[in-house]
């Protein structure tokens, strides 16, 4: 074989695709930059629960609210306790509350009045951001929201963070607020019940 025939050749083979120095190359690179936008990508999705976990807020609240002006009485259901009644995480199960203000039933809600209607996934106990085969109101991490309710009807609520830790001071002047425990699934951070510099979502702020 000719020399400049062997070059040739060695030009065609070259051309015809990458060595394998070139492809882990271009491996490392993907890897690098995979590396570096998984945790922006991350955070955007966070950001993007938070505001999916305040809304939801605000409709439970609103639902609420919006009882009370129809029948003059908020949708207290099962135990109620004095001087709030908190149903969800921390208090009792949420499902009658919601199913009144879903129209559901009409124990309370004898008109049927459809005041909040979220998503709803029967196949699952614990779902994202809808109601699950427990009835209750799942936030974007899977636990289940927090509603309290003003029980003795005196125009306030606990607050159930720590006394000006971030979430105001000790009695909220609402007659219902409503909150998420965030990712880490616990109220507060992780040292203590204050709101500041947790993962938490609340309604009142």
């Amino acid at each position: 074989m000719k020399k400049h025939e062997a070059v040739f050749q060695s030009s065609v083979r070259r051309d015809g695709g990458f060595t394998l120095l070139e492809l882990l190359v271009v491996i490392a690179v993907i890897a690098v930059l995979a590396g570096l936008l998984f945790p922006a990508i991350q955070s955007t999705l966070e950001r993007a629960r938070k505001v999916q976990a305040k809304n939801d807020l605000v409709q439970i609240v609103t639902a609420v609210n919006a009882f009370y002006t129809e029948y003059g009485q908020y949708p207290l259901v099962g135990t109620v306790s004095t001087p709030d009644t908190t149903y969800g995480t921390g208090g009792g199960n949420s499902s009658a509350l919601l199913n009144e203000l879903r129209g559901k039933t009409n124990s309370l809600n004898t008109r049927q009045i459809i005041f909040i209607a979220p998503p709803e996934d029967a196949t699952q106990t614990n779902p994202k951001g809808k109601i699950g085969t427990d009835g209750q109101f799942h936030d974007p991490w899977a636990n289940v929201y927090a509603i309290r309710i003003d029980a003795d009807y005196d125009g306030e609520v606990a607050n159930p963070y720590n006394s000006n830790a971030g979430a105001g001071p000790a009695n909220i002047e609402q007659g219902v607020i409503a909150w998420s425990i965030g990712k880490d699934t616990q109220i507060g951070n992780k040292n203590d019940k204050s709101f500041t510099n947790s993962d938490d979502v609340i309604s009142w702020q």
